[in-house]
């Protein structure tokens, strides 16, 4: 997550929650977003300028766009609020595809 001064958020968000930001795959000016989620455990934080790794639930992606290494934005409407990066690619069945 992009700290504040970054133009980042200004609040941490608490689970239980599904954030679901854009997931924009194709630089700042598209609007060809991905949709995702992030689910966060009762008590558990996310804040501006913290780097973490997480599981990410892709509703709809690009075809093809998603490999480790594949970097993407995060952002709420048009305005940037992160930056990931592919690790690994999990099925639904959280094993790694064929």
């Amino acid at each position: 997550m992009l700290a504040t001064t970054e133009g980042g958020r200004t609040s941490l968000i608490v689970g239980p929650t599904s954030y679901r930001p854009n997931h924009n795959f194709f630089g700042p000016e598209n609007r060809d977003m991905a949709i995702g989620l992030i689910d966060l455990l009762p008590g558990e934080t996310l804040n501006p300028d913290e780097i973490r790794v997480l599981d990410l639930t892709f509703i709809t992606w690009p075809e093809g766009e998603l490999y480790p290494g594949r970097g993407w934005l995060i952002q709420e409407g048009a305005r940037l609020v992160g930056r990931g990066e592919v690790i690994e690619l999990l099925s639904s069945s959280g094993h790694a595809p064929p």
